[in-house]
């Protein structure tokens, strides 16, 4: 079977170049803002899903809690282990099948770490196995784009430069997916990947919450969980409790 695009892409090498300014100063305080908000307990257990390379892990540990790591890419796993110790494990695991049950306090599934799938069935199924990794009453933390905003500003090509490598970038909307093209040259050879991710709105997400199992707590519009709008925020975070179904 071949791979998914996700499988590509997030393994290869040169998704860490082009993205490699991501703000680490920003995704802290995102961490800082939902800690503050969620008021974990000393001796809670974290699971960040889809973890990457573990910025949000690592940073989530620092501040003392127990947190585990899941992710599909090897090597993201692998450079992620570096920063391991007592309260802090990394593991290759997709997150459609189930990992600890009934174990973790809180799930963080962050930057829109969602939609890859195909069928509205695949996401629940995912959203399912959240649930059964989440102690009775645990939270989950799922923090999207707002596709609406992103389907109203879209910018059809762009270019970025980035370590001598010049990324062409083009988007569209197709399937109900917003979808990136990257292509490039690298030492003589042709390059080319993409994202597909579903354009997934605040009541599609109300829809599968309620067929996977959970209530929603609350929702924010961005990074400070200021209050959600359409066509201005940024992003769409929900905090989600494990229900009894």
């Amino acid at each position: 079977m071949p791979k998914k695009w996700f499988q590509n892409w997030f393994n290869s090498p040169y998704y860490h170049i082009l993205y490699h300014q991501r703000n680490d100063a920003e995704a802290e305080f995102f961490i800082d803002n939902l800690c503050a908000y969620l008021k974990p307990t000393a001796d809670s257990n974290l699971l960040d899903i889809a973890c990457g390379r573990g910025r949000h892990s690592v940073y989530l540990n620092k501040k003392g809690y127990n947190v585990t790591g899941i992710d599909l890419s090897v090597s993201n796993v692998k450079f992620a282990q570096q920063f391991e110790n007592e309260k802090l494990q990394f593991y290759v695991h997709d997150m459609r099948y189930p990992f600890y049950i009934n174990y973790f306090d809180f799930a963080f599934n962050l930057f829109t770490s969602f939609g890859y799938f195909e069928t509205e069935k695949d996401h629940v199924n995912a959203l399912k196995t959240f649930r059964k990794s989440l102690k009775k009453d645990g939270i989950l933390v799922l923090d999207y784009f707002n596709s609406h905003k992103i389907m109203h500003h879209l910018t059809n090509q762009e270019v970025k430069h980035v370590d001598g490598i010049d990324f062409y970038i083009s988007k569209k909307i197709a399937d109900g997916k917003i979808i990136k093209s990257i292509s490039f040259e690298h030492k003589n050879k042709d390059y080319s990947f993409k994202e597909e991710v579903k354009a997934f709105t605040l009541a599609d997400f109300v829809h599968m919450f309620e067929k996977s199992g959970f209530k929603i707590l609350n929702h924010f519009g961005d990074f400070s969980l200021n209050p959600f709008n359409e066509t201005k925020s940024d992003r769409l975070i929900f905090i989600c409790q494990k229900a009894d179904v």
